[in-house]
């Protein structure tokens, strides 16, 4: 009589392939902490806020020949969306006029524009700083500022600004701001405030897959996989080509099968199967051959798992736990 592995085996086995998961988990989670950039909060321009060369106001458009620098001509072309030369001519100005906050504000926000976030948070900050010290505080350098520091992975310095700018009295939060809070949140280890700021997400705007992929890992991270499984199905139904979401979903129904028996788990690792395969039709490669191998192995079709283990054996970070599986 063959030695075929017994149910305890097998058990051990989904364990060492899940460790498998680990790493495409870290992987999933570190991508999905930088959301797409979206257009920042546009600044306005104080027409009177230029440099004391010139008192006539620029025409919108090229630079006048012979006509000094001013903040209403960066303006201008920071709203053509020609970054470059609104913030040249920002510096020129904040060169001649240092406790021109308009112009430190102007510069950071052609620095977003550039993707040049830490430089933009520099001058934003002192645009900041010379706004207080005049009594003026202006909420849209703040957001701007809270912007910068976000996509420059400084989260401490984001998130009380972000804190400030989705809690101001008369104005409603917007959900993509609240999803820069949650994200800060959680990358600062404040898993609690994180899951409340994605659930403010979601009543904005219910279909919002970032907040919802982000509860499905929180929830994944403290072991309830049926409260991960219902956020990211709603992330995948929200938008079937998000393979951060499928995969997790995939792992989240295999994790909930090793804890269930009989139908409950089989209906599981056929859960699992459907949600790897779905992955595999918008991202297929090794990571994703080695996941729908493993679904397909411990939903019993051996002859399909086969086939996407051999392709995952192929590669050369294939780990130990898809060779056993394969044999």
């Amino acid at each position: 009589m063959k030695n075929f592995p017994s149910m305890k085996s097998l058990n051990v086995s989904l364990t060492a392939a899940l460790v498998l998961l680990g790493a495409s988990l870290a992987s999933a989670q570190s991508g999905a902490t930088r959301p797409r950039r979206v257009t920042p909060v546009q600044p306005t321009t104080d027409a009177s806020n230029t440099t004391a060369r010139t008192t006539a106001q620029p025409a919108a458009g090229a630079t006048q020949s012979g006509a000094a620098p001013s903040t209403a001509h960066a303006f201008s072309l920071f709203q053509q969306k020609q970054f470059d030369a609104a913030l040249r001519e920002a510096r020129q100005v904040a060169s001649a006029d240092p406790k021109n906050s308009e112009a430190w504000k102007l510069a950071g926000f052609a620095e977003i524009g550039l993707k040049r976030y830490t430089d933009a948070a520099e001058d934003l900050r002192r645009a900041l700083d010379l706004q207080r010290a005049e009594g003026k505080p202006d909420p849209h350098t703040e957001d701007a500022l809270a912007e910068a520091y976000f996509f420059a992975g400084k989260y401490e310095q984001a998130l009380p600004l972000l804190q400030a700018s989705t809690t101001r009295k008369d104005s409603k939060p917007d959900a993509a701001t609240l999803s820069y809070r949650g994200i800060a949140e959680m990358n600062l280890k404040k898993t609690a405030d994180a899951e409340r700021t994605f659930n403010e997400v979601l009543k904005l705007d219910p279909k919002n897959k970032p907040a919802l992929l982000y509860l499905g890992q929180l929830a994944f991270a403290r072991s309830d996989y049926t409260t991960a499984i219902n956020m990211l199905n709603r992330s995948t139904l929200a938008d079937p080509t998000y393979a951060q979401a499928w995969e997790l979903l995939a792992q989240a129904y295999l994790l909930r099968a090793r804890g269930a028996q009989g139908p409950a788990a089989d209906a599981d690792f056929l859960a699992a199967v459907r949600a790897s395969d779905s992955l595999a039709k918008v991202r297929n490669d090794e990571q994703t051959a080695a996941l729908q191998g493993q679904a397909l192995f411990f939903a019993k079709q051996y002859e399909r798992a086969a086939a996407a283990l051999e392709r995952a054996a192929a590669s050369p970070k294939a780990q130990d736990a898809i060779f056993f599986l394969l044999g």
